[in-house]
């Protein structure tokens, strides 16, 4: 999922490029970023667990959950107050396109 997101990152960086300028390519790859940084730590989080039983998967499960929306939610302000120029609606149409391709990982099947 992580090259998908990175892709989808890319891809909306060159659109924000086409109508923004140089901010809008920026926005979207910090929008992406925030993203792809909170997902892949939680998903770090969640391989460190060494649950023994259900119970124990899902505490680890929640607790990977946590440090997700933790980290998006120092994230995404820190990006608003850090970047001045930031293109709004490049930045969250990228963080929104990162999180539900993250969602889908469910449904799709890595060989």
């Amino acid at each position: 999922m992580l090259w998908w997101q990175v892709i989808a990152t890319a891809g909306l960086a060159l659109v924000g490029a086409w109508f923004e300028g140089m901010h809008g390519a920026l926005s979207a790859a910090a929008g992406g970023s925030v993203s792809i940084i909170a997902g892949t730590t939680s998903a770090l989080t969640a391989a460190r667990g060494e649950a023994k039983s259900a119970g124990g998967i899902l505490v680890g499960a929640l607790k990977a959950e946590g440090v997700k929306v933790g980290l998006i939610f120092v994230l995404l302000p820190l990006v608003l107050i850090a970047y001045r120029e930031v293109v709004a609606i490049v930045f969250f149409a990228s963080f929104l396109a990162t999180v539900l391709i993250f969602s889908m990982a469910f449904f799709v099947r890595e060989t």
